[in-house]
Parts: C-alpha cells; sequence; structure tokens
C-alpha cells in the first residue's frame, strides 16, 4: 500500500472509532428496542441521492448502508438534488414531496446531510439563518409519534469548487456549524469530512462522491450507528 494511502485508511479508521464510540461500547441506535427492522430516513441533498453514481439505486450512500446493515433496517433514500436547508435558499428542501414523504415514512432514524448548497455565495449570504432554519427542521422530526434519532451528517469535502459550492466554507462556516447545532441540541454528529479529506480521486466533478467514496460514507455511518467494524 502506497503511503498516500495508508494515511487515508487511518484517517477512516480514526473517524469510524470516533463515530462508533459515541456512546461507551455501543451504537448510536440499540436495536434491542425494536422489534420490527429500523427505518432509517436519508434527508440529504444531490450527495444523498446519488448524483452522478451509475445504478445510484444500488450504490448511493444509502443503498449501500441498506447492504450493510441487512433485512433488520429499512433504509430509504429522501435525497433531492440541489436542495438548501435554509428556507431562503434558492431550492428549500422543505418545499420538495420527498420532505412530506420522509415525515410520513415514520422513520426511528434520521440522517440528515444538508448544506452543501447553502454555501454557494447567494445562499450563503443568509447563513444568520442556518442553525434556526436547521432547528426547525430537527423539530419537525422529532415531533413525529415515532420519535426518530435524529443524527446530523458533516458535509463532505469539495476540491476546492464548483458551482459556488466552496470547501473553505464548508470548512469555515458550514461544518462548524453543525457541529455546534448538535452538540447544542445534544445529538449525535458523524464527520463525514476528515474520511474523505485529500481523496480527490473519490470526487469525479469536485463536489459528488463516486461510488467508492459513498461506499466510506455508508461505512462510516454503518460504524457509528452499530458500533460495529465492518469486517
Amino acid at each position: 500500500m502506497k503511503p498516500k494511502h495508508i494515511f487515508q485508511a487511518l484517517f477512516l479508521a480514526l473517524a469510524m472509532l470516533t463515530a462508533a464510540s459515541q456512546q461507551p461500547n455501543k451504537g448510536i441506535v440499540d436495536v434491542k428496542q425494536y422489534n420490527e427492522p429500523i427505518k432509517i430516513a436519508c434527508v440529504g441533498n444531490s450527495i444523498t441521492f446519488g448524483a452522478g453514481i451509475e445504478q445510484r439505486d444500488s450504490l448511493s450512500y444509502p443503498a449501500q448502508l441498506q447492504g450493510l446493515l441487512g433485512n433488520d433496517w429499512d433504509v430509504q433514500n429522501y435525497g433531492v438534488s440541489g436542495r438548501t436547508l435554509m428556507s431562503s435558499g434558492d431550492f428549500p428542501y422543505i418545499h420538495e414531496p420527498q420532505y412530506k414523504m420522509a415525515l410520513d415514512f415514520g422513520p426511528d432514524v434520521v440522517l440528515i446531510k444538508l448544506g452543501t448548497n447553502d454555501t454557494k455565495p447567494h445562499n450563503w449570504q443568509h447563513s444568520k439563518s442556518f442553525k434556526e432554519d436547521y432547528k426547525k427542521l430537527i423539530a419537525s422530526f422529532q415531533a413525529l409519534a415515532s420519535k426518530p434519532i435524529v443524527v446530523l451528517l458533516k458535509a463532505v469535502p469539495a476540491f476546492p469548487e464548483r458551482w459556488g459550492i466552496s470547501d473553505n466554507t464548508i470548512v469555515h462556516g458550514l461544518n462548524p456549524m453543525i457541529e455546534e447545532l448538535a452538540a447544542e441540541l445534544d445529538l449525535h454528529c458523524i464527520d463525514l469530512y476528515t474520511p474523505l479529506t485529500g481523496r480527490e480521486d473519490l470526487f469525479p466533478d469536485q463536489v459528488h462522491p463516486n461510488a467508492e467514496g459513498a461506499g466510506i460514507m455508508a461505512q462510516i455511518i454503518y460504524g457509528a450507528l452499530t458500533g460495529k467494524a465492518i469486517e
């Protein structure tokens, strides 16, 4: 293995251990509390949707997460390309039918990966409303009868920017806000940025991960949810 890839593997292993250790010796989800398949709603933008990935129905991160978790889990992809978290953004996620579909699903776990499109300059000028809009989105899921566990996912890198999506804004603006919000609301926050740092080879268009990149995302989320390492 080349030195570069050794360091990348160490980054991934460290991130998985960090995510899995958010609760001592167990994952975010206690599977013993569920008698039926555990329902996961994946809320997000094009990266969740799997834009640019051939056979995205089987190779997007939610699809690969389903494969890792198995039949005791039901993972649904509610990603919509180009959507923002902020209601003041150009294409707010909350205006999409997939948002209502995610609510109607009655999930046990909600994975939220929004914010990348919010870093576009014409959207980020309204960044002061980001956390408040995020709180409203979180609250809408927490109000469900299923009382889901809401998990915030940090944005993956951009290399370094495209379509106005800026890695600098992700690093210094977006991801710190997501971390702060998770701490304020006592929610789990999974770092998807660090394991993909330096992996420009997995981002053909500089913003969207390919199938291998989506697989790394799925592995990290699997480790955090279950507390188990990938065999």
